[in-house]
C-alpha cells in the first residue's frame, strides 16, 4: 500500500518510515510533486495535522496522512504547542526556538513537559486521527547531536539520555511519534 506522508522534513518521514515498515510505501510530498509549504493555520494540533492532510488529498487525490507535533512546557502554560516550529518566528530556526525556550524557563523550577503528536489519515475519503503524547522534562543545556528540534533538551521520563542523544531505534520506542504512528499502524493492520 503507498501512501503518502505529507512532510518535506527528511528527518521525519526517515523516522516515520522506519516506524512503519513494509508493506507500506511512503512517499514524501516532493516525490507527489507538490511543492507547497502547506498552510498551518489551525490553533490546535488536531487542526493542522488535518489541514495538511485534506490539502493533500483533495489537490493530489491519493490516501495520505499527516503530523503536526508540538512541545508542551507546563511552566509556559503549554507553549510553545501549536507553534512549536515558529516559536522564536516564521523563519522556523530550531536553535533560535531552542534558546527562546531556555530563556524563557530560565527562572522556571518546574521544567517537566510533553511531547504531543496528532496523524490524521484520509483513506479512501474517511479522516482518522491518532495521538501520541510522551512526558519529560526540560533539561537547561542542549545535549545530544541526532534528532531535530527540541531533541537536544528534551529528556522523556524513566530515561537520562535526551532526544538527541539517542538512536533512531531507541528513539523509535518512546517517542510521541512513534506512539501515534503504532496507532496507525494497527488500524491500517485490522482494515
Amino acid at each position: 500500500m503507498k501512501l503518502c506522508f505529507a512532510t518535506n522534513n527528511a528527518h521525519k518521514a526517515e523516522e516515520v518510515a522506519a516506524l512503519l515498515g513494509p508493506p507500506l510505501q511512503i512517499q514524501t510530498l516532493t516525490q507527489i510533486g507538490c511543492h507547497v509549504d502547506i498552510p498551518e493555520t489551525g490553533d490546535t494540533l488536531e487542526a493542522n495535522s488535518l489541514l495538511k492532510a485534506q490539502y493533500v488529498f483533495e489537490h493530489y487525490g491519493v490516501d495520505c496522512f499527516a503530523d503536526d507535533t508540538g512541545l508542551e512546557v507546563a511552566a509556559l502554560d503549554g507553549a510553545p504547542g501549536v507553534v512549536s516550529a515558529r516559536y522564536a518566528g516564521e523563519h522556523k530556526n530550531s536553535q533560535d526556538n531552542i534558546d527562546l525556550l531556555l530563556g524563557n524557563l530560565r527562572h522556571h523550577t518546574n521544567r517537566s513537559a510533553q511531547f504531543k503528536a496528532v496523524i490524521t489519515l484520509i483513506l479512501n475519503g474517511v479522516v482518522h486521527q491518532f495521538e501520541g503524547i510522551v512526558r519529560g522534562q526540560i533539561i537547561e543545556k542542549q545535549r545530544g547531536s541526532m534528532g531535530f528540534g527540541y531533541d537536544s533538551v528534551f529528556v522523556p521520563d524513566g530515561y537520562n539520555t535526551t532526544f538527541a542523544e539517542m538512536t533512531l531505534d531507541q528513539k523509535s520506542t518512546v517517542s510521541h511519534r512513534a506512539r501515534a504512528v503504532e496507532k496507525l499502524v494497527v488500524f491500517l493492520q485490522n482494515m
